[in-house]
């Protein structure tokens, strides 16, 4: 996709190596220099901000911040004290919000919003209108709008390809892009967790066969067979073609001009498989996602959120969760190793050595989400229903840990010290959780 750059600033720029290097080696230096004096990056560390190198390197926090102020100068210079009043129904606090919002334009949604519900008496200093977001998250999901489904793990979710079974759904999408915009604009956490791939549709970065696992793990496994072995193999007889449901009617599209007539074989299946992961998880969606960003995009600049990564754009919509590391460990399973093991103990010593924010993405790299399930770990939820956390183990420590998200499992190769396992967790739930492609 586009890299934009900083808010303004010309398309993103491109670091110089020495540059890159120098900002890696003092990372937390940095990060350190620009939560005390944030206007550095308006001013000389700009580039830290337009590159998306170097933005790898500056905390959650500290890019939080940075878009916080953005958003407040934005504020300032359109000026206003007006309220949006919304007076609802709360048993129809869906549609009653829907249409109440979609005469106001941009500028009125960004007034400060003032919410009563009809035959309840009270004012709004605040609580009625987290309570309206509270009861909007839910609702966004509620299966009778038929707008979102839940992935395979049960606790994210993406637009629904056949949601055209409701006639007004762009519309609804663009609502609802208006809605998280307004949450996010106003501060306010919206329990509204989506998948990883639905994050990156967001940030217009591309999604990869990889993000497929999550949603679809079957699916995800015939792609990988088709591209490990020979097609005859597994009696396999393609076209460049894809089923797809319309208005309930059943019918083939084409992944390419005349695609129905055209053979996939050993020699282009890579294209089919890229071809077919586009059409599965952009493609089908594409009217939902543009409706959605349209909406998002009226509130929240383009240019203004790519500064965050799909993993970070949920904990900037969700909030930092609250991670129980001993409620995860009595609810932990193990796969060729023992509890007792060193190995083990290493790994939740680093895990308790972690901050919030390194904790929240070592829960998004192995579970796929940020969410707690409510009853605790012990209610973790997986492909097959609960599904506790497991930790299998891997045997060549040159490797990163890998992570299934569908199954919320952990592969951590036995690494020969504590720093090692702790820097190696680190860097996977930094880096590899953004970059997998198929092998």
């Amino acid at each position: 996709g586009p890299g934009p750059g900083a808010p303004g600033a010309a398309p993103a720029a491109v670091a110089p190596e020495r540059l890159v290097a120098f900002v890696q080696s003092h990372r937390a230096l940095l990060n350190v220099l620009v939560r005390e004096q944030p206007s550095v990056l308006d001013g000389p560390l700009s580039p830290l901000v337009a590159s998306a190198v170097l933005r790898a390197n500056l905390a959650f926090d500290v890019k939080r911040a940075f878009f916080r102020a953005q958003l407040q100068r934005q504020r300032r210079q359109r000026r206003g004290r007006r309220r949006l009043h919304l007076r609802v129904r709360r048993a129809s606090v869906f549609e009653d919000s829907f249409h109440l919002l979609r005469m106001r334009d941009a500028d009125e949604m960004r007034q400060q919003l003032s919410v009563t519900f009809e035959g309840e008496e009270g004012v709004d200093m605040g609580g009625l209108t987290k309570e309206w977001y509270t009861l909007l998250s839910r609702e966004i999901f509620n299966p009778g709008y038929a707008l979102f489904t839940a992935a395979s793990d049960g606790a994210t979710f993406q637009p629904n390809p056949a949601s055209d079974v409701n006639p007004d759904h762009l519309d609804y999408f663009r609502f609802v892009g208006r809605l998280l915009g307004k949450a996010v604009h106003d501060g306010q956490l919206m329990d509204a967790h989506f998948t990883r791939s639905f994050y990156k549709h967001l940030l217009r970065v591309p999604v990869t066969p990889q993000d497929m696992e999550a949603v679809d793990p079957e699916f995800y496994r015939s792609l990988k067979q088709i591209l490990e072995f020979p097609l005859e193999d597994l009696g396999l007889d393609l076209t460049f073609s894809a089923e797809a449901q319309t208005f309930g009617k059943h019918e083939v599209v084409d992944l390419v001009p005349e695609g129905q007539g055209k053979a996939v074989t050993d020699e282009n299946k890579a294209q089919y498989v890229q071809l077919l992961t586009q059409h599965r998880m952009t493609t089908a969606i594409q009217r939902q996602i543009d409706a959605f960003l349209a909406g998002f995009h009226e509130l929240i600049p383009a240019d203004l959120v790519s500064v965050f990564t799909p993993t970070e754009l949920e904990l900037l919509i969700c909030g930092l969760p609250d991670v129980d590391l001993d409620d995860l460990r009595a609810h932990t399973e193990y796969q060729n190793y023992r509890p007792s093991d060193v190995q083990v103990t290493w790994m939740w010593n680093a895990l308790t050595s972690f901050s919030r924010e390194e904790r929240a993405l070592f829960l998004q790299f192995v579970t796929g989400t940020s969410k707690v399930p409510l009853e605790g770990f012990a209610n973790l939820r997986g492909r097959r229903g609960v599904q506790r956390f497991s930790v299998h183990r891997t045997y060549d420590t040159h490797l990163l840990p890998t992570s299934h998200t569908c199954f919320n499992q952990l592969d951590l190769p036995e690494y020969q010290s504590e720093e090692q396992t702790r820097e190696k967790v680190l860097l996977a739930i930094k880096e590899a959780s953004e970059g997998f492609q198929f092998a």
